[in-house]
């Protein structure tokens, strides 16, 4: 009887093969070319952030279910957010629902200080064991309703949000700084959302708003977001 992609057992250079074909392939493949993006999802390994029944399936090209009715988002959506972000080095960066910390392991790879929240306390604790694993020393984690951002961290020079709300919620505006960018999905429901790009301008100038694509997230819940 042939083995079924669960109950395959994969090796680490298994997994070092299937990480570097789902960078060639899925991202690179798909135009993005950031090249400190491009190594880091070569050297994070996303199968430590599913459950272990999914390890072999972890760099395919789709979101995965994590629990609570959440997902870690297709490798490619995840790319496509962080190089909209433009990050520096030195940047400091607010991520609003971390789920299982794969987008947030990219991140402490590609800024200074990582800020993330998380409203669902059993997400909060697979999130932090699995960034646990990688000991990267720059991240910072707060277990709260994420659409009211982490007012005492701000100013922060790029916000992502990993879920799609009805609108921009205030407070994650208020607290980029000038120049700051903002990668959000927004829409009415999860059926349909606009992947948005928003980039903070300075005082008493409009902010630029620019539309990345369709998409599909699990709904943004919060006081300034969906109702649960």
């Amino acid at each position: 009887m042939k083995e079924s992609a669960a109950e395959r057992r994969w090796n680490p250079e298994d997994y070092h093969i299937a990480r570097r074909n789902m960078v060639d392939r899925q991202i690179k493949g798909r135009g993005l070319a950031d090249p400190r993006l491009l190594e880091a999802m070569r050297r994070v390994p996303r199968h430590f952030f599913v459950d272990e029944a999914q390890a072999v399936q972890s760099y395919s090209d789709t979101p995965l279910p994590i629990g609570r009715g959440q997902t870690i988002s297709q490798p490619y959506i995840v790319a496509l957010m962080i190089e909209a972000l433009e990050l520096a080095p030195t940047d400091r960066v607010l991520e609003i629902g971390f789920g299982s910390g794969y987008q947030t392991a990219l991140l402490a790879d590609l800024a200074g200080e990582v800020f993330a929240v998380e409203r669902l306390e059993p997400l909060f604790r697979k999130g932090r064991d699995n960034l646990a694993r990688l000991g990267q020393g720059n991240i910072h984690l707060k277990l709260d309703d994420g659409t009211g951002g982490w007012p005492e961290m701000a100013p922060f020079d790029a916000v992502i949000v990993a879920a799609g709300g009805p609108r921009v919620p205030r407070p994650l505006l208020e607290q980029l700084g000038p120049g700051g960018r903002l990668v959000i999905p927004v829409g009415p429901t999860t059926a349909l959302q606009k992947l948005t790009l928003i980039t903070k301008a300075g005082p008493g100038r409009p902010a630029d708003r620019r539309t990345l694509g369709d998409c599909r997230f699990v709904a943004l819940v919060g006081r300034w977001g969906h109702r649960e």
